[in-house]
């Protein structure tokens, strides 16, 4: 059998029993290696020592070529090198492979070599493999695939056992010269479903002048006040409202939670012009990804609903018609430990009717198909997002690939007609396109901030990488204190000393350095109030080290003082690109940590010291705490002996996350998948608003530095956001970097519309 191997310091190829050629010298034929799937399997187990790919990732290719053996077939290595690099890439959350694009440039797509290898990593490397392996191991994707044409992969992945157009149930699924794992290509194809079939349900409200019609307009007009510019909150719930499937999407402050609610109050008000329905009210459920971002939605949504003018709606509403309880969607689900699967699914569904889903852009292709899978037939779903959010963490882009014609509207003269006779608001020109696809008639964008002033540099700046337009002018107004809410800390030095820079970045995280932003930070009024000045980690120790509870003080009080230590802790937070290396999460907690010590603002040496703020990173069903919350250690003395003498315990205290303002408190022991949070990632702030945000953005460029999670650590910051950089330029050259997950939801919608027409 034809194998790689490491023969007198010399890589061999041999073809046989007699046959043997000369050594492959990877910068002249690379080809060579894809004649044998051993060979191939001999490269990519360098490449997973180097932490290029996974273990999981070659162990899938070695899986599909011995389960091809079983069947009498052999497994071509230019599939076996294929199914490897999609395992890679739905562990970098894409949902298939485009082999068009990989071919174009296949190190860009695939984002190898990797920016930052861990030392074991290169340890392993240079200690156990000669001078040609380690030549062998860095050979590039781009140098591998450099010969190989769509042809020959269409042509090979048509030969294999483990590939299908889907007919078939096998490993991997092939349509559209999209590779997608077969559970990937199958979650997208019934979130593609899933949306069609709302799409095609007729609406009560589809004709003007139905009582149905005339009932929405009722309560619209009741629940907006008249405006002379265009209202695009009322807008978004008169297009959701002729939909069973809608999306609506704004960036911060656009008002998606407001207008949720007020959609929720217009479809009860016509609930009762249904008459199947013989005016019982609509069994509504609120969910969100994680428990923060639901803890969140529970706080706001509970005012909104305060403020609504229910009784003047037609038929009049009472407050409980509206719910306010938000939670997560893996409990709305139902789910299970230790399985994929939930209690609620087709021969199981929800008992809903309507089913809001906030911070959809959070939401997988895995988490989200299951949804489809949950809902009735006939319910109703609505998300709200920011599309030009970060995508889930997992594979897809859900949110973002509905929404990619979102900003330009593309409704057709019909829907335009109909918005015009229900809310009395004709839509602009630019947002009517005659050819506009049945997905852009249900999704609506608001375009209005209502949070940030005109004057704002948060909403500035967060615009300015939207749009990829943070030229020399902004770059000059943030680190001169042009704005009143933004500071770039070392913006004026180009490449700054590392050390001298994380050691800003530590005295930072200290005390939120107000002096560097105008007027130190004093006399901001916003909603006529005045703001208190930016701060940082040392307004929360320094809460916790001078407080005045004792072992008498009530458990009462404890609790006050923890609800009082956590706001205090969300009025600063460190968010950071990376994960490893100095300027990741695992440097700058470590960091700053100490800094916090060295300052005598943590007092002890105790792992489970006063004042550690832990970042729970897992699901645990049994304590109640979802992936994303925070919680503050405490040492407490509210027990006491036998003898009445305090007993000191080390608890965790976390919000209790259902808008109550209750604490919850945990011991250490029990808590299993945690980490310091001093800073955290982008991705993990998710969901999360902070009053004063500091982004820290490394000394080189890598390929999670996208547009996307400079804007996501930008529109985490409330009030103050500030910026310190390892070198300047990455500002720059990350906001022309987007993310583009492969996926084909999108086209599979607008082809499978286009074949209806036909």
């Amino acid at each position: 059998m034809s194998r790689i191997r490491n023969h007198d310091q010399q890589i061999t190829m041999d073809l046989g029993d007699d046959t043997t050629v000369e050594p492959i010298n990877p910068a002249v034929d690379n080809s060579r290696l894809l004649a044998h799937v051993d060979n191939v399997d001999a490269l990519l187990e360098h490449w997973q020592q180097a932490e290029w790919i996974r273990p999981l990732d070659l162990g899938f290719a070695r899986l599909l070529r011995d389960l091809s053996e079983e069947q009498g077939e052999s497994l071509p290595p230019l599939v076996f090198l294929l199914a490897a690099l999609i395992s890679h890439q739905v562990g970098r959350g894409h949902v298939c492979i485009d082999l068009a694009t990989l071919l174009a440039d296949a190190d860009a797509t695939l984002s190898l070599p990797p920016e930052e290898p861990s030392a074991a990593a290169k340890a392993l490397v240079d200690n156990s493999i000669s001078a040609e392996q380690s030549e062998l191991q860095h050979l590039k994707p781009a140098d591998l695939l450099a010969r190989i044409t769509l042809a020959d992969c269409l042509s090979a992945l048509a030969q294999s056992v483990a590939v299908s157009d889907g007919a078939r149930i096998t490993p991997l699924v092939l349509t559209d010269g999209r590779l997608y794992l077969r559970r990937l290509w199958r979650y997208e194809q019934r979130i593609a479903e899933g949306i069609e079939q709302r799409l095609a349900l007729p609406s009560p409200v589809a004709e003007p002048g139905s009582p149905a019609a005339n009932t929405l307009s009722q309560a619209l007009n009741t629940l907006f006040k008249p405006s002379e510019d265009i209202d695009y909150q009322k807008l978004a719930c008169a297009l959701a409202a002729r939909s069973r499937f809608s999306v609506i999407t704004g960036g911060p402050g656009t008002g998606k939670t407001t207008t949720v609610v007020k959609l929720l109050a217009a479809l009860q008000a016509i609930a009762g012009e249904s008459p199947e329905r013989a005016g019982r009210k609509y069994r509504i459920r609120l969910a969100a990804p994680t428990g923060k971002a639901a803890a969140r939605l529970n706080e706001s949504i509970a005012g909104a609903v305060s403020n609504l003018p229910l009784t003047e709606l037609p038929g009049g509403l009472q407050q409980d018609d509206i719910p306010t309880k938000v939670t997560t969607l893996h409990r709305l689900l139902g789910s299970r430990p230790d399985s994929r699967k939930f209690r609620h699914h087709q021969d199981n569904p929800l008992m809903v009717d309507i089913l809001v889903i906030d911070e959809a852009s959070m939401v997988d292709v895995d988490l989200m198909a299951s949804v489809f899978d949950a809902l009735p037939a006939q319910a109703q779903l609505i998300l709200l997002g920011d599309k030009d959010q970060l995508a889930s963490v997992d594979a897809g882009a859900v949110l973002g690939e509905l929404c990619q014609r979102a900003y330009e509207g593309h409704y057709t003269p019909d829907t335009s007609d109909w918005l015009a006779a229900i809310t009395g608001t004709p839509l602009p020109e630019s947002l009517i396109d005659t050819k506009g696809h049945a997905l852009d008639q249900a999704v609506a964008m608001l375009r209005k901030s209502y949070r940030f002033e005109e004057s704002s540099g948060i909403r500035a700046l967060s615009e300015a990488v939207n749009n990829s337009t943070v030229d020399n002018s902004m770059r000059q107004r943030m680190w001169k204190t042009g704005f009143d809410d933004v500071i770039w800390l070392n913006g004026n030095t180009p490449k700054p000393d590392p050390d001298t820079t994380l050691l800003q970045i530590c005295q930072h995280a200290i005390t939120g350095t107000p002096e560097a932003f105008r007027n130190g930070g004093h006399g901001r009024v916003v909603d006529k109030t005045e703001l208190a000045a930016p701060v940082g980690y040392h307004h929360y120790l320094t809460m916790m080290n001078s407080h005045p509870l004792t072992a008498d003080s009530p458990r009462a009080d404890w609790d006050a003082l923890a609800l009082q230590v956590l706001n205090a802790f969300n009025d600063f937070q460190i968010l950071c690109a990376l994960r490893r290396g100095p300027w990741g999460v695992e440097g700058l907690n470590e960091r700053v940590e100490e800094h916090l010590r060295a300052h005598h603002l943590i007092k002890e040496q105790h792992p489970w010291y006063h004042g550690r703020p832990v970042l729970i990173t897992g699901n645990d069903y049994n304590l109640g705490l979802m992936n994303g919350d925070i919680g503050i250690t405490f040492r407490v003395t509210w027990d006491k002996d036998a003898n009445g003498r305090p007993i000191e315990s080390r608890l965790v205290a976390f919000p209790s996350g259902d808008g109550t303002q209750g604490i919850r408190w945990i011991a250490p022991s029990r808590l299993q998948q945690l980490e310091t949070v001093y800073a955290m990632t982008v991705h993990k702030s998710q969901g999360s608003e902070f009053i004063h945000t500091c982004l820290v953005l490394p000394d080189r460029l890598s390929p999670v530095m996208t547009k996307e999670l400079v804007y996501t650590g930008i529109t985490r910051a409330r009030h103050w956001f500030s910026l310190i950089t390892g070198d300047a330029q990455v500002l720059s050259e990350a906001v022309n970097q987007r993310v583009v997950r492969a996926s084909g939801l999108a086209l599979r919608l607008v082809d499978n519309e286009s074949t209806e027409r036909q």
